[in-house]
């Protein structure tokens, strides 16, 4: 068997005899940027005797003792379970209760969600602002699944009135983002988002190719974008919804010099 270290730090001890050294990050990092958490906050979710192992764990599949959050029985469950799935099985069963099914798919503002936005993502937002009302007193949406250990996804732009989501994707300096096991991922958020009534836009931009019945290819996000999606919008709900919530268009001044 041979001893790998990855770029991330992990894995057999540096300088060793015959270890492998890889650039990429391990398989557990990889899922913990994936999934926006941090490896301390792994380990304060783990029971104390196996904080050392999970410190230098690489496998998502290796089996550990968790506490659960909620203060429910502690259970034994891999790294990925943990971070992908429901995590803690009572925690499992409450989220499919018919108290959390009344609050599913309802918009909510989740205080200190640290989602990075891109300059794109921003631009996107100011052109669609300029189309139609986007409140900004929502953030999150609560599904009818656990996601990612999550009763809830964290989608772009929210339009509440609508219940759409906008997701802006590209393949960042990667390459590799919204593409293989990553557009699974955001398959599986569109379907727990649909499940509780929302609909999803995506703009696919940096060469990549639609997903879904309402994505937007383009090569850079412009106002010929936006209209796009607001057109959508229509399709999906209807003009007078659409109507109810757009911003009237720029009337120029008349005194004003042309050119």
């Amino acid at each position: 068997m041979v001893a790998v270290i990855f770029g991330c730090g992990h894995g057999a001890e540096a300088g060793a005899p015959g270890v492998v050294a890889l650039r990429r990050t391990c398989p557990v990092c990889m899922l913990l940027h994936e999934t926006q958490r941090t490896r301390s906050e792994l380990l304060g979710r783990v029971a104390a005797p196996h904080r050392r192992a999970l410190a230098a764990e690489t496998r998502v599949g290796a089996e550990y003792e968790w506490r659960c959050r909620r203060g429910h029985d502690r259970f034994r469950a891999p790294v990925i379970d943990v971070l992908t799935g429901p995590g803690c099985p009572k925690c499992g069963a409450n989220a499919a209760s018919p108290g959390a099914a009344r609050e599913a798919g309802m918009p909510f503002m989740k205080h200190g969600l640290r989602v990075g936005t891109s300059m794109t993502e921003q631009r996107l937002r100011v052109l669609l602002d300029e189309r139609i009302r986007l409140h900004h007193r929502a953030n999150a949406v609560r599904t009818a699944r656990m996601f990612y250990g999550r009763q809830e996804v964290w989608p772009d732009i929210l339009v509440a009135e609508l219940r759409i989501a906008i997701e802006y994707d590209d393949p960042g300096r990667s390459g590799r983002a919204h593409r293989g096991l990553k557009q699974g991922t955001d398959l599986e958020k569109d379907a727990a988002l649909r499940e509780v009534g929302w609909e999803v836009i995506r703009i696919r931009g940096g060469g990549l190719g639609p997903m879904g019945p309402y994505s937007v290819v383009c090569r850079s996000v412009t106002a010929a974008v936006a209209d796009e999606v607001v057109r959508l919008m229509r399709d999906i709900r209807g003009d007078a919804a659409v109507d109810a919530i757009r911003r009237p268009p720029l009337v120029p001044d008349a005194a004003a010099p042309l050119g």
